[in-house]
């Protein structure tokens, strides 16, 4: 198995720590606001991440963080007029309701950064004691940058470069413009805690370092989180994890690309943003998931209408290819018994978790399965369990074909009798040879998204809502 680490900026052989097991580390969210799309695209990478690792016999601690105290989340719960942990407590319920509709699994442990601030200050006091840190006058402590002689690794740049090219405030109390906080005074009202050096609360890069050290040790296998953080959240987190333990702090770091919405970037200001709620009140879960899937998990990402409709589609072809399967048998997979389909997605996720190639494979499964349940039933339903099985690899393919095909019914414009009547309706009408009549119904379903679909077994439909 080979990762992309970002730290060497190439594929490496992937040698846990430990044989046989793994233990992962992925910065969270800060459960100021509702999670977008940005972060329903770390959430399902790490995912499918975790699933490949266990599919492969790996006994995986997967571990993200929840940043529940910062200055955005003071500054959403004054405006709100809430407490913090009122606010905090519900924007992590609808992240895990996010995530539960977009079939990611919940993480081994979920620390929260208010549950670890007495590790959190022992780190800082032993930075202080090795002169990686110092209090300075106002109530902060920081972080002495130029002390640290590997930073800028993870990003590969130098410290000069880093002082001209620096969007830095300017603190007197600094004494480099580069240094960080690690410790925050407390400004009055605020929330804080008790500290050696007056009532606080951590700054935020010191935050991870603690919870993931405490949670894995002070080396563990991967690292990951979104495209942002390389710098400097990341860079600071290994300057302080390796100057407190003395240890080397991660060995692979991996990175999810960016979610750029219509070819640009996503953000508030250009009226572009999403929340995956938002989305999801309009599309499947499995189609957002899938065009989250089927790009490389280092890739920008498009999200666009046509882009999820093209997923919609790719998702009907392999539910259309399980349709009738479960009635034949299709949970038992003892048929395949050359594992062709198997070796190579297995070689496909093993090169840096191609999930693309994985798909190609995928397809070419169900290519095969149409053929069987034409030319040799017998052996469709091992085929179809085989799909299944590998899909479920990705977190796909896990409703039932009908629930799929049929689409959301709450969004349904008829009933399902009233669809079922129209094409009682058309089918008489085809009996009495008057075509005109029975293409005016197929043409008038499809207007409200209802596609007809005839075979040899009758007719079937599909609802393809208008902006998917």
């Amino acid at each position: 198995m080979q990762i992309y680490n970002t730290l060497t900026r190439r594929k490496e052989p992937f040698t846990p720590i430990e044989p046989g097991k793994v233990r992962m580390y992925v910065c969270g969210m800060t459960v100021y606001d509702y999670c977008h799309l940005g972060h329903a695209r770390v959430m399902v990478a790490f995912d499918v991440v975790t699933r490949y690792l266990r599919w492969r016999d790996f006994d995986v601690t997967y571990v993200r963080n929840i940043t529940d105290i910062d200055d955005k989340i003071l500054k959403r719960a004054d405006e709100n007029g809430e407490t913090i942990a009122s606010l905090t407590e519900r924007m992590i319920a609808a992240m895990h309701e996010d995530e539960a509709r977009l079939g990611v699994l919940r993480p081994d442990r979920e620390p929260r950064a208010t549950g670890h601030v007495s590790e959190i200050i022992a780190m800082v006091e032993t930075l202080i004691d090795k002169g990686y840190a110092y209090p300075a006058g106002n109530g902060d402590v920081y972080y002495r940058v130029r002390k640290f002689e590997g930073y800028g690794k993870l990003n590969n740049r130098n410290l000069d470069e880093m002082r001209a090219g620096a969007r830095v405030d300017v603190d007197e109390h600094k004494e480099d413009p580069l240094d960080f906080v690690l410790w925050k005074a407390a400004k009055p009202g605020e929330a804080s805690w008790p500290s050696p050096w007056g009532e606080g609360r951590p700054g935020w890069h010191i935050e991870c370092s603690a919870m993931s050290t405490c949670c894995l040790g002070d080396t563990f296998d991967i690292h990951g989180g979104g495209p942002d953080l390389t710098f400097p959240h990341h860079e600071n987190e290994i300057a302080q994890s390796e100057a407190a333990t003395g240890k080397p702090y991660v060995n692979t770091w991996m990175h999810a690309g960016a979610v750029r919405v219509n070819q640009e970037k996503m953000s508030k200001s250009l009226g572009n943003f999403f929340t995956i709620r938002e989305v999801l009140e309009v599309h499947d879960p499995e189609v957002v998931r899938y065009l989250l899937v089927a790009s490389h998990y280092r890739s920008p990402i498009n999200y666009a209408p046509e882009s999820l409709g093209e997923a919609r589609k790719s998702l009907e072809r392999f539910y259309t290819a399980l349709e009738g399967m479960e009635a034949l048998g299709g949970a038992d997979a003892s048929g395949v018994s050359d594992g062709r389909f198997a070796e190579r997605f297995t070689a496909a996720m093993d090169d840096d978790f191609n999930t693309p190639e994985a798909l190609s494979v995928l397809f070419e499964l169900v290519r095969e399965l149409n053929r069987a349940k034409k030319e040799s039933p017998g052996e469709a339903p091992a085929l179809a369990a085989e799909l299944r099985r590998l899909g479920g690899v990705l977190g796909l393919f896990e409703q039932s074909p009908q629930a799929f095909l049929k689409g959301n019914q709450a969004a349904l414009p008829l009933t399902e009798a009233e669809i079922e009547a129209r094409i009682a309706q058309r089918a008489a009408a085809k009996q009495a040879r008057d075509f005109a009549a029975a293409d005016a119904i197929r043409d008038e379903l499809a207007t409200l998204g209802i596609v007809l679909k005839d075979s040899r077994e009758g007719t079937s439909w599909v609802f393809e809502r208008p902006d998917e």
